[in-house]
């Protein structure tokens, strides 16, 4: 009888499930212990496989990072663009539903603790910040951009900015990050995430939609 894939130890599974388990392994420790502090072996470790294994897949521990925010954020952000392009929905109810899978695929996630990581060590190793800027920061700044140009091209909000306002949008989003994985453990007065957000891009709508002339 054949042994389900899943309940072989790690080291008999399949080679390709192999990059997989290590960028998993990687974001945990990442996450909980910074860039500068994780060692490979750590990862190699946690993943249940010899460093040796670790360095058929990735160079180092900067290439190591950067497929882990290409394997978690970057295709999303790609899927999001397709998936903007092909909607129909009003640019108001594109925004809501974007903001809310930011939070739910990634704010609510370890891959949250990302950000975190990033405002703390950007000083100390300018090559990951630059790329995170890049495939990350600048690219989800100009899906949101898009959006709002497209609210506008459709009557549906009012003239503004969109660089500027993408860039306010992204704000709050990445300050609820930043609370959810550095200051709220320490607070008893917590934020419920999801009112928090439903509250801010209600308050970014009525600021972007068009207003109805009254009536004299």
């Amino acid at each position: 009888m054949e042994v389900p894939m899943d309940s072989k130890p790690r080291w008999e599974r399949r080679k390709d499930a192999r990059p997989q388990e290590l960028l998993a392994a990687a974001l945990d420790l990442f996450v909980e212990r910074g860039f500068a502090s994780t060692r490979l072996e750590d990862v190699a470790k946690r993943a249940g496989v010899s460093k040796g294994t670790l360095y058929l897949y990735f160079e180092n521990k900067q290439e190591l990072f950067k497929a882990v925010v290409r394997d978690n954020i970057v295709d999303s952000i790609g899927e999001a663009e397709n998936s903007m392009a092909a909607s129909a929905a009003s640019s108001g109810e594109l925004l809501h539903s974007l903001m809310m899978q930011w939070w739910e695929e990634f704010g609510a996630t370890k891959l949250g603790g990302l950000t975190k990581l990033m405002m703390a060590e950007t000083n100390n190793f300018p090559e990951l910040a630059q790329f995170y800027n890049e495939e990350v920061v600048q690219r989800g700044n100009a899906l949101i951009a898009s959006l709002v140009e497209r609210g506008i091209q459709r009557g549906e909000f009012r003239p503004v900015d969109p660089v500027l306002v993408s860039t306010i949008l992204c704000a709050p989003m990445n300050m609820l990050m930043m609370w959810t994985h550095s200051f709220l453990p320490c607070d008893v007065n917590d934020i419920d995430p999801i009112a928090y957000l439903n509250t801010f891009i209600d308050m970014s709508l009525r600021g972007l939609q068009v207003t109805p002339p009254v009536s004299a």
